[in-house]
């Protein structure tokens, strides 16, 4: 099993489930105060979003750890690896 080694994208993928949860909360109020669907609809789109992109960066976390298990790079190779998947990360969400 891995696991989330990288401190820096555990605390990423962290603060966005938290901005989702807080999100959710949000179309919890929204519903009992009799909000418009609309509305509430476009909240939800807002927290899929947020899902999605906390799903997106978990997976490439775990993409770059297991290369970096298995490969095991060098320092340079490790710079191209990082540089390479945070692109791919970018080219992801504009396609999302």
């Amino acid at each position: 099993m891995t696991v989330l080694t990288n401190d820096a994208a555990r605390t990423d993928v962290l603060n966005r489930l938290r901005r989702a949860e807080g999100q959710i909360r949000g179309v919890q109020r929204m519903i009992e105060e009799g909000e418009s669907c609309l509305k509430i609809a476009q909240q939800f789109s807002a927290v899929r979003k947020a899902l999605d992109s906390t799903y997106m960066r978990m997976t490439l976390c775990f993409v770059e750890q297991e290369m970096d298990h298995h490969l095991q790079p060098d320092a340079t190779q490790k710079a191209n690896l990082s540089a390479m998947l945070k692109d791919m990360e970018t080219l992801l969400a504009r396609m999302s």
